[in-house]
């Protein structure tokens, strides 16, 4: 049997992801291992764009936007979750799961919203190069960064009041390993007819116009690229493509299969498996495809690496040597 404690009162219980068998044990230890990933991954991210002067470009200052808001969504769910596993217990208090939904729709709003000036950047970059420096000045790019946070946190701030605002009078239990608003409206024995098909809406339009102007974008530039008469140029705009269309890729596809489903075709456990999915593990691989996909990132790391490890260090007693065979780090 499990030894797992619940507190009831007025607390939530998670019912989590995991139990304790040996197997799930593995997946846990797996997803911590993932989230720590994530957070070096992103944080290295974050230190090479404002180290390297190559990167302080709008471009990059939006990817590091990113980052950010990748880190604080694995923040936001990995670290409660893996007290609970560990400790054998289930609470959240109301003020924390607000806290959760208020983080959450905030970052996932805002990363909707980045994504789209991310790919309003890429179309400026390519269809209109010489004029690039005006239509991409500082100015405006903080204006669409600080849009993106602010329109997010009004979403989240909403949503969250009114979820908390209603009576539960049944079990609270939310058989999730987060606390999110839809799964909280399940618990409430008020009419939330109206409140759900406002949230519903909400997603429409914090999804939906976003991926227009990314759909828009990218069908402007697809047509400039096949208006170049160099093949190398358009390899240059593809390879300068491809890493942000992989992340909208992953971060659209898995958010609209949760959101933008109707009712019955909902499944606890699939959307256990999507949520853990865009919660956890897209965070880790977008500084991946960005570094592997990326000529300027790559060549930034290597720099960092030949400033810091090049050539022979002493670590306890021993000898420590890095050598660079073309694109590949051989540690002795």
């Amino acid at each position: 049997m499990e030894n797992t404690s619940v507190t009831t009162g007025k607390n939530f219980i998670l019912l989590g992801l995991f139990n304790y068998t040996e197997f799930h044990l593995f997946l846990f230890s797996m997803v911590f291992m993932t989230f720590l990933t994530s957070l070096m991954g992103n944080a290295f991210m974050i230190m090479l764009i404002y180290v390297d002067p190559r990167l302080h470009t709008p471009m990059y200052f939006l990817l590091s936007q990113l980052s950010l808001m990748d880190m604080m969504l694995v923040l936001t769910i990995v670290p409660k979750m893996a007290a609970n596993y560990l400790r054998h217990t289930r609470s959240i208090s109301p003020t924390g799961c607000g806290a959760q939904i208020v983080l959450l729709l905030t970052l996932g709003g805002g990363e909707c919203f980045l994504l789209a000036a991310m790919a309003y950047d890429r179309y400026v970059a390519i269809c209109h190069p010489l004029r690039y420096p005006i239509l991409m000045n500082q100015k405006l790019c903080l204006h669409m960064t600080a849009g993106s946070w602010l329109l997010g946190g009004v979403d989240g701030l909403m949503q969250a009041g009114a979820t908390l605002s209603f009576p539960y009078c049944h079990s609270r239990e939310i058989n999730h390993f987060f606390c999110e608003a839809p799964s909280l409206v399940r618990l409430t024995c008020a009419n939330t007819m109206i409140f759900e098909f406002f949230m519903y809406v909400c997603c429409i339009l914090m999804l939906l116009i976003p991926l227009s102007l990314i759909l828009a974008s990218y069908s402007l530039i697809l047509a400039a690229v096949f208006r170049m008469q160099s093949t190398e140029a358009r390899k240059k705009a593809f390879a300068t493509c491809s890493s942000h269309l992989a992340v909208v890729g992953l971060f659209y596809g898995t958010s609209m299969f949760i959101y933008m489903r109707p009712k019955s075709y909902h499944s606890v456990g699939h959307d256990k498996v999507v949520s853990a999915f865009y919660t956890i593990l897209t965070p880790v691989l977008n500084p991946l495809i960005y570094s592997v996909r990326n000529i300027e990132v790559k060549g930034a790391c290597r720099k960092w690496l030949e400033k810091h490890f090049k050539g022979p260090r002493r670590i306890s007693g021993g000898v420590f040597r890095v050598f660079y065979v073309e694109d590949h780090v051989i540690c002795k």
